[in-house]
This record gives structure tokens, C-alpha cells and sequence, in this order.
């Protein structure tokens, strides 16, 4: 069966930025639709259901950072990759994004042939991340890849695409620990440039540790080490 065209969906209220995107992602074989809101972002994505979304942070209506929590927040597009575009390129700035949730960005001015690699990349990671890979089970928690569904104690729970993934990328390393660098690599696809970023890393777990785990007090299944993460096994499971 022939693939469908990926659909992306471009928020940014420069017009000169739009076309030259549309035009560039269009060669590439994309469906694109162009907006210039905030606000109007938001219903378009819960409506158009796109395969990706580049989104600018200075935007009318509504900041595009607002957006894209706001879009990890909604179980039923929290999975949407998200690409920013930005003139802003202060380290606070970058670290800003990725802890809204961003799935990577890319800093005015941009070559276009730079744009349509890093879609592709991200498009690549989203759709290979439940491919081929079997349910797991740790303990309680109980992840379907392929369905991207995740349940803890028989509940489930709405996870946005990054703690999923890092949920996925804990669980699979069977108890080892992750490093902060490890895990920049393995769900936010980071090659270089670590300093200064990990911080997210952290608020991502401090969020997902709110959500995996109904009595922290008794039970803590997302465990700190020296350096990184790592998940209790079952065998593990109820040990401080």
C-alpha cells in the first residue's frame, strides 16, 4: 500500500517564512497547511490530526510555547511531533522548548534543505519508535509500543510523546541506568552539544514520576543514580 503524504502543519505569521517552507516541504512530497495563530494552532492540530507540526514562538492569538504544552497536555494529539522555529538562540531558550515538550527546533535564518532534513528525522524517530518492538511489562506498568498506550496497575495512563519515549527507553534498558547523555540521544535524538540541555531530562522524569507512580512513598520505580535513571524490575519493584 502506497504511503500516504505526511502532512505537516505550519504555524508562523511571517509570510515570506511560510512560502519558502510550504514550497520546500512541498517539493519533499508534504501536505502542507500554513496558519498564522496561536489559538487557531490548537483546534487545527486536535482537528487535522498532522503528522507534524513547525511551529514559530512569537505568534499571535497565542505564544507557541503555550501551544505546545498545551498540545503534550491533550491526550488525543499529546503524540504529535513538534518542530520550533525560532530567531531565539540563547541556551534558556532552546532548554525552554524542549521542556515544553518541543521534539527538536531550528534557529532563523534556516536553509531550507536544513528544514526538510530535520522533519524527516523527527517523522522517522515518531514512526519507528513503536515499530517492531513487543508489549513490556516492569511491574505494574505496562507499555504497548506499537499503540503507544501505557498502563500502570490496570489504568491507563495519557503519556505526551517524550515521556513516553522515555518511559520506553528506561524500560528497555532492563534495569541499567541511563545516563542524562544517553537519554538526550535515545528519545530526543541529540548527537552533540549536551551541555546546558540536560536539565530537561529531569523535568521530564519529575513529570512522568507523577504519573507511574500512584504511592511514591511507598513504592519509587523511577530511581535516581549518580549521573542518570534507571527502572526497577519486577524482581526490583517495592524495594526503596
Amino acid at each position: 500500500m502506497e504511503r500516504q503524504p505526511m502532512r505537516v502543519l505550519v504555524v508562523d505569521d511571517d509570510a515570506d517564512i511560510v512560502r519558502v517552507v510550504g514550497h520546500a516541504l512541498g517539493a519533499a512530497g508534504a501536505l502542507v497547511h500554513a496558519l498564522s495563530d496561536g489559538a487557531e494552532a490548537l483546534e487545527t492540530i486536535r482537528r487535522w490530526q498532522p503528522d507534524l507540526v513547525l511551529l514559530d514562538l512569537e505568534l499571535p492569538g497565542r505564544h507557541g510555547l503555550d501551544v505546545c504544552r498545551a498540545v503534550r497536555h491533550d491526550p488525543s494529539i499529546a503524540h504529535t511531533p513538534i518542530v520550533m522555529m525560532t530567531g531565539l538562540v540563547g541556551e534558556a531558550d532552546r532548554i525552554g522548548g524542549l521542556e515544553a515538550g518541543a521534539d527538536d527546533y531550528v534557529v532563523k535564518p534556516f536553509s531550507a534543505r536544513e528544514l526538510v532534513l530535520r522533519v524527516k528525522a523527527v517523522l522517522r524517530r515518531a514512526r519507528a519508535a513503536g515499530q517492531d518492538q513487543p508489549p513490556q511489562r516492569v511491574g505494574a506498568i505496562e507499555l504497548n509500543p506499537a499503540r503507544r498506550r501505557v498502563r500502570v496497575e490496570g489504568r491507563e495512563v495519557a503519556l505526551p510523546a517524550k515521556e513516553f519515549d522515555l518511559l520506553a527507553a528506561l524500560m528497555a534498558a532492563r534495569g541499567r541506568v541511563l545516563s542524562r547523555d544517553d537519554l538526550l540521544r535515545r528519545v530526543w535524538g541529540y548527537t552533540q552539544g549536551f551541555e546546558g540541555v540536560t536539565r530537561t531530562v529531569d523535568v521530564h522524569v519529575a513529570w512522568l514520576r507523577q504519573k507511574i507512580e500512584p504511592n511514591p512513598a511507598e513504592t519509587r520505580l523511577l530511581v535516581t543514580e549518580a549521573g542518570g535513571y534507571r527502572l526497577e524490575q519486577l524482581e526490583d519493584a517495592g524495594a526503596g
